[in-house]
């Protein structure tokens, strides 16, 4: 099913438009592992590899404060997950959707997909190299969202690229708030120490 996510997500979305709520709930069971996907490689790389910054030395987290880190991450994943989902259902009743929530669930799962099997590139974590495995996975999210969101929630393609925008700036928002809280707590000393 995951390699169905990747390889073909046109049909997937087609089938979630036609309503089959089987294929929605078959979709939604690959979630606990894209969810798991990221903080799951972001341990065993920081662990091995430690994190680069450049060409600076590597820098390393014992491996309890990398447990810490990770469970934090998905912690993070998760919330950013369900709240868009709930979001979105909150949102698609403005524009006019009345799809159920496990569309939503599933069309979030495809949506993310890219994303989640992009993070292997946390198994070496240089921020590079990183940036280069995720910039083409979020082009290919975003597509995703935009062409698909209409189609899945049955609205008309004007008002699926003003919530496929609005969801992208909530995106965004969380994004930036969640970096300014991770920032602020590391200054206070609630982060891990970092050993070189």
């Amino acid at each position: 099913m995951l390699l169905t996510l990747l390889i073909h997500p046109g049909s997937i979305l087609r089938t979630l438009a036609r309503s089959d709520h089987a294929r929605a709930l078959s979709v939604q069971r690959c979630l606990p592992a894209l969810l798991l996907l990221p903080p799951t490689c972001a341990a065993i790389g920081g662990v091995l590899f430690g994190w680069r910054l450049g060409t600076s030395a590597p820098l390393y987290l014992g491996a309890g404060q990398m447990i810490t880190v990770s469970l934090l991450y998905l912690l993070a994943l998760c919330f950013g997950f369900f709240s868009t989902v709930l979001l979105a259902r909150w949102m698609g009743r403005t524009y006019g959707a009345t799809a159920p929530l496990e569309v939503y669930v599933a069309f979030f799962t495809v949506v993310s997909a890219p994303l989640a099997v992009a993070s292997l590139a946390h198994l070496f974590p240089h921020v590079f190299f990183n940036i280069l495995g995720m910039i083409p996975a979020l082009i290919w999210s975003m597509t995703l969202l935009y062409r698909g969101l209409p189609a899945v929630l049955h609205i008309p393609p004007e008002r699926g690229m003003l919530m496929s925008s609005a969801l992208v700036g909530w995106l965004l928002v969380a994004a930036v708030s969640l970096l300014g809280i991770s920032a602020g707590l590391w200054t206070a000393g609630l982060g891990p120490a970092i050993r070189i």
